[in-house]
């Protein structure tokens, strides 16, 4: 290997994504990749790379996209991993090779038909093995602490990344009496995990708001909501001295667990009308989602770790008929299978809340906007108090 630096590119060595690049093998093994790639085949000069799921975030400068710039993607300031480097960043899509000469999408999600029901379950059986048995796999070095720990919100997901590490600590993060709090304090003491709860205040959801809207670039409710109980239970983690914060993001897209997937007949949220292609519809937003997710984790101090997101396990998902998705009311099917014996029954069959809503984080958000004025009768109101909180 000619020419590579281990700091130009994240999540696979450079051999692994030349030759993903010459096989256009869009699971080549791993939990994605991205960065500056030396020497690709078949091509002149660096280039830089971005996994079909986005699983690494990526950046590059914005006038850098325009070839009568001058200004090439791949040189040294024009692309990050962080886009607050950057004055103008723009998200490298996922699934492409980024140069001067353009960007070109090399990789695309498998669309293969569906397997039969018992291949399918075995399939997934064997990948779920393999990925948490190997479950630092990929992950960088960099952070500050070497220790795992893992964001735990006691449904199936948490479960069983959890259950891999049982001596890792677990943390979860809500306001008093919520539901991912309680759920996660019955679902440790069946697995007798170690539970630490980061309990969140007004000062501390403003505070956080502020440092993910930062760190992110996102500033709307929603995207606040979901990634301010991620970023505080990473930072907690950090704060105990841990490096590595395994996440169990990933399932509710490839599983089938929402509810626009289970039921995507008059859903105006999903185009598709089948199970499986509400599915996939639903996997295509991952590199959107994971961008914020992997942005709020770092700038928390942690580096992310997420099992579920591995190659095997996404190829394993994406093959699933529609019946080991979603079928007679339960969702994820295929992986609470798998969760047989791995964790409690209780666990296995918990019902999940996003989120926003376990952490009661979207209800708060809300009371403070109406606190400060904005109404809910006036329009998107949460949207404008963030506005004019981060304007501060």
């Amino acid at each position: 290997m000619t020419g590579s630096r281990s700091s130009d590119l994240r999540g696979a060595p450079p051999d692994r994504v030349r030759d993903a690049l010459s096989d256009a093998d869009s699971l080549s093994g791993g939990r994605g990749f991205a960065g500056l790639l030396h020497d690709p085949p078949n091509r002149e000069g660096p280039v830089l790379v971005r996994d079909v799921l986005g699983r690494q975030p990526l950046f590059v400068e914005k006038r850098a996209v325009d070839p009568a710039s001058g200004v090439a993607p791949t040189d040294p300031g024009a692309w990050s991993f962080d886009r607050t480097d950057l004055g103008e960043p723009e998200p490298a899509p996922a699934g492409t090779v980024t140069s001067r000469a353009g960007t070109e999408r090399v990789w695309s999600l498998p669309a293969e038909e569906a397997v039969d029901p018992e291949r399918g379950q075995g399939a997934v059986d064997r990948a779920l093995d393999a990925a948490l048995g190997d479950i630092d796999a990929g992950c960088d070095a960099g952070a500050d602490g070497d220790d795992l720990a893992i964001a735990f919100s006691g449904g199936v997901d948490s479960g069983v990344v959890a259950a891999a590490v049982p001596d890792a600590p677990c943390y979860v993060a809500g306001f008093e009496g919520c539901h991912d709090v309680e759920a996660a304090r019955e679902a440790a003491a069946a697995m007798e995990l170690d539970l630490r709860v980061v309990e969140i205040s007004h000062d501390g959801l403003v505070r956080a708001t502020r440092e993910v809207a930062a760190a992110t670039g996102r500033r709307n409710p929603m995207d606040i909501a979901i990634a301010v109980p991620l970023y505080l239970v990473a930072e907690a983690a950090a704060a105990d001295g841990v490096g590595r914060l395994a996440v169990g993001q990933g399932a509710d897209e490839l599983f089938g667990g929402y509810s626009k997937v289970a039921d995507p007949v008059g859903d105006d949220r999903v185009a598709a009308e089948t199970v499986r292609g509400a599915r996939t519809e639903t996997v295509r937003t991952l590199p959107n989602q994971l961008e914020r997710d992997v942005l709020a984790l770092r700038a928390a101090g942690v580096e992310p770790v997420a099992p579920l997101l591995d190659d095997r396990l996404v190829a394993a998902a994406l093959a699933l008929p529609g019946e080991l998705l979603a079928s007679d009311g339960e969702r994820k099917v295929a992986l609470r299978r798998a969760a047989t014996d791995r964790v409690p029954e209780s666990v296995r069959t918990a019902d999940k809340k996003a989120v926003q809503y376990g952490t009661y984080v979207s209800r708060e958000l809300d009371r403070l906007a109406r606190r400060a004025g904005f109404k809910r009768r006036m329009d998107d109101h949460v949207g404008q108090y963030l506005d004019a909180l981060l304007a501060e």
